[in-house]
């Protein structure tokens, strides 16, 4: 069982991964984002997303009901079709749900962000919130059936209203109940980088130890996203590959040592 993460840059190589994943004699669940589309839409729509420290040192976009209707128009809607358009063309018959759809993934809404601005602590409130719960029924039926998930934001919060959430939080929810082999990261970098704007900064192998070390050197989203990669490891062993989503074979690359691979 293999869990795969696209991400949602502009520059992903989607056509070369479900063709790869169409040659892999594994189950599968694939996740995937839609950021640059959902950018892309947003200023057709002249729209401004509006983006938040929190006090941790975390940050997040906040998350108003036009945001939400924005992601289920990028990701549930557009980018979801496009990607099981593209399974169906290399023979996997896969099924796009966003967390919404038979309560595949439910979160619980946050509290509030707290930040800081113009001096004062504030409490902001949004739909927003954390994977708590996912209907592994549901998703056994499919992938004992022969049908791939493909699975997205918006989720559904504990009074059923849809509530934007991270992909990395949920890969992590996903991997706690599946304890999947292999975990694989797509990304617009050769792997995790040590300077985002230097390439050669790879790191190609990482134990799960030195993880707790880097969350201490980096911040805002790369923060977040260290502790997510934490969380991957707390419920048993596996092997997480964090790998160039802009080659002309991502999946084939990965699989073959490329990248980053923490274990």
């Amino acid at each position: 069982m293999y869990l795969i993460k696209i991400g949602g840059g502009k520059e992903i190589n989607l056509k070369g991964i479900i063709s790869d994943l169409s040659t892999i004699n594994e189950k599968f669940i694939i996740v995937h984002g839609a950021n640059a589309l959902r950018d892309e839409i947003a200023q057709k729509l002249n729209y401004q997303k509006k983006i938040v420290t929190s006090l941790s040192g975390y940050d997040s976009v906040l998350s108003s009901e036009e945001t939400i209707d924005l992601m289920m128009m990028t990701y549930a809607g557009l980018k979801n079709k496009r990607i099981v358009e593209l399974c169906q063309q290399n023979g996997i018959n896969a099924v796009g749900l966003s967390g919404l759809d038979g309560k595949v993934i439910v979160g619980k809404r946050n509290s509030g962000i707290k930040v800081r601005e113009g001096g004062k602590t504030l409490l902001l409130r949004d739909f927003s919130g954390k994977p708590k719960s996912v209907n592994k029924h549901l998703l056994n039926l499919l992938l004992d059936n022969g049908y791939t998930p493909v699975l997205c934001v918006p989720l559904i919060d504990e009074n059923n209203f849809a509530i934007n959430s991270e992909n990395d939080d949920i890969v992590a929810l996903l991997q706690s109940e599946f304890n999947a082999e292999k975990i694989i990261s797509l990304i617009e970098a050769p792997g995790f980088l040590l300077d985002k704007n230097d390439e050669s900064s790879l790191v190609a192998k990482m134990s799960k130890e030195e993880l707790e070390a880097m969350e201490q050197k980096v911040e805002g989203r790369m923060k977040r996203k260290i502790l997510a990669l934490r969380k991957l490891f707390e419920t048993g062993n596996t092997t997480v590959i964090i790998s160039d989503g802009r080659t002309e074979h991502p999946v084939i690359d990965a699989l073959n040592g490329k990248g980053t691979i923490i274990s």
